[in-house]
């Protein structure tokens, strides 16, 4: 059986059973993948991933199963456990299935693979680390092909079916020069096509750079308000933040969100335009429907400082009353540029920090943060000094997100999001 007959098998099984509505997802996704390990290529390999994801309702109880097996016997056993947990359920008048609209399919192809290319790019970019950074520890890189052929299907004869080929590119790196060394970092990009360096894609230069040169730090011991520069590499300290503690199905659903409240009225400096796009340029392979069977569009979060949006499930929006989001691509985010270019940016700070990676425990429910700055920089006097050495930043940030002074006019794409240097006062800076 194709997908689509996986499909509707599934669907036709599950209303026999006495599902009222049944949804399922299937796909089937074959991944090209190198790995290097100490400079090393250690494995080429070929990965198939097959799934089947099936959504079962009666009288609002809910059950669902997952399995990775496209045969009628797994998928019969599959309908049974779907079943079986509906009937046990809590009814939940808020659960649903997307109605009927016009089907679609995308295709996201790039050509297929070239794998001679792809190893002949993974080999340049170790030779590049290896002659431009020979103070780089490169502890792992994989660079891999994926193509993905996914359909949906519901019992209001909604289909959607998409195909996506994409490129990707992952490495984890550290210095060191005889007894010291850094904490790790690492890079990673999504692509189209293989004209350009891995070197060149996205912030891994400057994150390279930056590394070296956090072999000596400074072991900071005051404490102050004041600016920080989180950069597009650090970027799930803040807009991921956002969308956990006040634009998501769980904070919305437990009223635990400062926002619940707050569509349309001002919730941060209107200087930021924060959207989720999937249907960006530069975004590769971005969602065309969603998980639970709508099509997906571009959508402001915030518009010149104003909530225009939740990011809410179509559960979500039923169980809290509020719209529906346009799309559930949370990662593909894009925050609109500034108009003060970086270099003027640290210029203009007194003191600070440029932040690029972020080590702390999971944000509280009301946006307070507290963690250790990775592979950062204090600014002093309009310049980036010294690599910063166990040093603790807290905010809140719903009050940080108020308080933006500059936005870059650059912007970095890896693929996924598309982001600008964002300063941000009232910071709390510490030393451990």
């Amino acid at each position: 059986m194709n997908r689509q007959n996986i499909a509707e098998y599934a669907i036709n099984a599950l209303k026999k059973a006495g599902a009222d509505k049944a949804a399922c997802s299937v796909s089937q996704g074959r991944k090209e993948e190198f790995s290097v390990e100490a400079n090393k290529f250690s494995l080429l390999r070929t990965i198939f991933n097959d799934g089947v994801y099936l959504k079962a309702l009666m009288g609002g109880r809910k059950g669902v199963a997952a399995i990775n097996k496209l045969d009628k016997d797994s998928i019969d056993e599959a309908v049974a456990t779907c079943i079986s947990l509906a009937e046990s359920a809590t009814p939940d008048d808020a659960e649903d299935i997307a109605g009927k609209v016009e089907n679609k399919s995308f295709d996201q192809s790039i050509g297929g693979v070239d794998m001679n290319a792809l190893f002949s790019r993974t080999k340049e970019f170790l030779e590049q680390v290896s002659d431009e950074y020979p103070k780089i520890i490169l502890e792992s890189v994989t660079s891999d092909f994926s193509a993905v052929h996914s359909t949906y299907l519901n019992s209001n004869d909604v289909m959607f079916d998409s195909y996506d080929e994409l490129y990707h590119m992952t490495n984890m790196f550290s210095a060191k020069d005889g007894e010291k060394s850094t904490s790790f970092n690492y890079n990673s990009a999504l692509f189209t096509s293989l004209d350009k360096p891995f070197m060149d894609i996205a912030m891994q230069r400057t994150l390279l750079d930056e590394s070296v040169r956090s072999l000596d730090t400074r072991m900071f011991d005051e404490k102050f308000v004041g600016k920080i520069i989180v950069t597009p590499a650090c970027s799930d300290m803040i807009w991921d933040t956002l969308f956990d503690c006040f634009l998501c199905d769980r904070s919305m659903i437990e009223s635990t969100s400062r926002w619940k409240d707050s569509l349309g009225t001002k919730v941060a400096d209107s200087k930021l335009t924060f959207r989720t796009v999937p249907y960006h340029p530069d975004i590769v392979s971005g969602e065309r429907y969603t998980s639970d069977g709508f099509e997906s569009q571009d959508m402001d979060i915030i518009r010149d400082g104003i909530l225009t949006s939740f990011a809410l499930s179509l559960y979500g929006s039923r169980k809290t009353g509020k719209p529906r989001a346009k799309n559930l691509a949370l990662a593909n985010i894009e925050v609109a540029p500034g108009d003060v270019p970086l270099e003027e940016m640290i210029k203009s700070i007194d003191r600070g920090i440029l932040l690029n990676r972020f080590s702390g425990a999971s944000p509280g429910p009301g946006g307070d943060v507290s963690g250790v700055a990775k592979n950062s920089f204090m600014i002093e006097n309009g310049k980036i000094t010294d690599a910063l050495s166990e040093t603790m930043v807290s905010f809140n940030i719903a009050d940080l997100i108020q308080n933006i002074p500059m936005i870059s006019s650059e912007r970095s794409s890896n693929g996924i999001s598309v982001l600008p240097w964002c300063c941000f006062d009232g910071a709390t800076i510490s030393g451990k």
